[in-house]
């Protein structure tokens, strides 16, 4: 599978989310509005969906809609409650002031704004505030929410946490924030200044965190730790899980942003980006297989 958005001209499609709703693969991701000379004017939501996870057509897309999103909006977390589709997503071109929002839908299409968006930013004692790449995961009952922020320095990428009661509508009274600290912030020296992207599974009892290490091209890679608790998180390895590609090929600058999904048939596929010159950008996904306590790439 090599999927990206040409709507516009210009091949673009990062931040996969994808879930299975009434039947069909839904796959969410972050697109662009484009000026005539190429430069991106505006980041919104690309929506596609697929019978099979590798032939993908494209059905929607979610614009801005208030304030809140005019800038843009990008980067989509999602899950399947009930009989309803919620999309997590951050709006986009505010700087510190990017902030996570939430949408329902009932046809994985067409979605209702929460009225207290944004409903969750990272907590400002320990962060510059700022939250985006939304990842959301049940786990004990609540809603586990894992988000990107910044040191008040603006410099270092790291994640924080929030909880919610999962029956709840998900507005901005509803959450709380689980560490006054990042569970998780770069350490190793291919992660470099940036851990972002947090992508959740729960298996076993416990919660496996995929997550982009190092900025946008540098190269970023992709990490995994893993949770007894949901906040307190351990590297698998000091190594990255899945690397870039060789010179030439479509990720040579780029495997990141990953999105871990679960299928009904126990099957597990993990998502992300690649880029080979910072201008074309493309998803692709891998199966991936989940057995005591380690995580490993199937054939």
């Amino acid at each position: 599978m090599l999927f990206t958005d040409g709507i516009g001209g210009y091949d673009f499609a990062k931040d996969p989310a994808v879930v299975k709703y009434k039947g069909r693969y839904y796959l969410y991701y972050t697109a662009a509005d484009f000026t005539s000379d190429g430069r991106i004017e505006k980041h919104i939501i690309g929506i596609a969906v697929s019978d099979d996870m590798e032939n993908w057509e494209i059905i929607g897309r979610m614009n801005p809609v208030g304030a809140v999103e005019q800038k843009g909006l990008c980067a989509p977390g999602a899950i399947v409650i009930g009989d309803k589709l919620h999309l997590f997503y951050q709006s986009y071109g505010t700087g510190v002031n990017d902030s996570i929002c939430h949408a329902v839908s009932t046809d994985g299409v067409n979605f209702e704004r929460n009225k207290t968006n944004p409903i969750y930013r990272a907590g400002e004692s320990w962060s510059s505030g700022r939250a985006i790449d939304a990842d959301v995961v049940i786990f004990g009952g609540r809603l586990l929410l894992y988000i990107a922020t910044r040191d008040k320095s603006g410099r270092v990428q790291m994640i924080g946490a929030g909880a919610c009661d999962v029956n709840s509508d998900f507005s901005k009274d509803c959450w709380s924030e689980i560490s006054a600290a990042p569970i998780l912030k770069p350490e190793l020296d291919w992660e470099k200044n940036c851990i972002e992207a947090a992508a959740t599974i729960c298996k076993d009892g416990r919660i496996y965190m995929f997550y982009g290490g190092a900025y946008n091209c540098e190269p970023q890679q992709i990490g995994v730790a893993v949770s007894q608790d949901g906040v307190n998180f351990t590297r698998l390895s000091d190594r990255p899980f899945f690397t870039n590609g060789s010179t030439g090929e479509w990720n040579s600058r780029e495997s990141g942003h990953p999105y871990v999904f679960g299928d009904d048939d126990g099957r597990i596929w993990l998502f992300y980006q690649g880029c080979d010159d910072n201008s074309i950008w493309r998803l692709s996904k891998m199966e991936i297989a989940i057995e005591n306590g380690k995580v490993s790439v199937l054939p």
